[in-house]
């Protein structure tokens, strides 16, 4: 059985700053709901659960968080960019029974 790609991070992504585990969900969004962090579709119950008229992940989500200066002038000289984890969350829902896509939504605290 083929394991399952997680969160859809490289092997050599740093750390990043936990921002949160709670995702507030459109108003009006409607089952069928899909998650997806990164592109990767999350398992409800097992990654996340529905918490009132939010998701509550089960690990934290991940920004990259403020860079330091210096990381920004080396990355405008291109002399090497920046690979810290950077969690974004899409969700897909129904309105109405039209399907629709909320993309990079905000991260809020437990």
């Amino acid at each position: 059985m083929a394991e399952k790609p997680g969160r859809g991070h490289g092997k050599t992504d740093g750390d990043g700053v936990e921002v949160g585990r709670r995702v507030p969900l459109p108003k009006g969004a409607q089952e069928p709901i899909r998650v997806y962090i990164n592109g990767v579709e999350q398992d409800n119950g097992e990654d996340y659960s529905f918490d009132g008229d939010g998701i509550l992940f089960h690990e934290p989500i991940v920004k990259e968080g403020k860079l330091p200066r210096w990381r920004w002038l080396t990355m405008y000289v291109g002399l090497f960019g920046s690979y810290n984890k950077h969690e974004t969350v899409d969700v897909e829902y129904r309105i109405d029974g039209r399907v629709h896509l909320a993309s990079d939504l905000e991260v809020v605290g437990d």
